[in-house]
């Protein structure tokens, strides 16, 4: 199955040299590309997209706009945000958006390409410890700063899918979680899956980032 791609950058130089890596896997194809959030949201009408790596700072609209605006459609495309700077305020306000992830636009084609394919199969977190260290520093930001679990969705979770949900926020993937809790691997990926539909979230960084706002993981990454 080809994945297919968008690029979404204001620097002509840049999407040419995305372009190129992404055009050389036989899984992936570049279907549609744009100078900014506006062109993006057009195109994005008539041509049917997997994957969209958003930049974040454009003219006419930024890249965390856009994703907001994308993420907020029925059955939007997975978006990856791509930044200049580690721990940038921007990609986190893009993980709020509904971004699936973020890297950094200097990374390794090889972790790239691995980033894309672990949004588009929704499996994976796309670097759990950088997202881990991005939500410690804006931790504070968020609007719930209380130690306990405010979120009343919460309540529907079983003891079992609360411990799972705490260890996937400190970025631990399925199989760490699993030997931790000495289950199957299986076993949770099940779980994460009712996390996911109970709380209504679309993948795992979406868990990480209400782990945090209710207080369920704080700062540090402790439960």
């Amino acid at each position: 199955m080809t994945i297919r791609v968008m690029l979404v950058d204001d620097q002509v130089l840049l999407r040419t040299g995305f372009r190129m890596v992404l055009a050389a896997q036989p899984d992936m194809e570049v279907v549609a590309e744009a100078g900014d959030g506006v062109e993006a949201l057009q195109v994005l009408r008539s041509t049917a997209v997997d994957v969209v790596l958003m930049d974040v700072r454009m003219p006419k609209l930024d890249g965390v706009e856009t994703t907001r605006r994308i993420c907020a459609d029925t059955d939007p495309p997975k978006v990856l945000i791509l930044t200049t700077f580690d721990l940038d305020e921007y990609a986190f306000s893009g993980l709020k958006a509904g971004a699936s992830g973020f890297m950094l636009k200097d990374v390794p084609p090889g972790e790239l390409l691995a980033a894309i394919r672990a949004v588009h199969s929704g499996d994976a977190v796309v670097a759990p410890s950088t997202t881990r260290r991005l939500l410690d520093r804006f931790a504070p930001m968020l609007p719930s700063g209380g130690r306990q679990p405010q979120h009343k969705e919460l309540e529907r979770l079983t003891e079992r899918e609360r411990e799972v949900m705490v260890l996937v926020a400190q970025g631990l993937s399925n199989g760490e979680i699993a030997a931790r809790l000495v289950l199957s691997e299986a076993t949770v990926k099940t779980h994460v899956g009712r996390i996911l539909t109970k709380l209504g979230l679309r993948d795992r960084v979406q868990v990480v980032v209400l782990a945090y706002e209710t207080g369920l993981v704080r700062a540090g990454g402790h439960g």
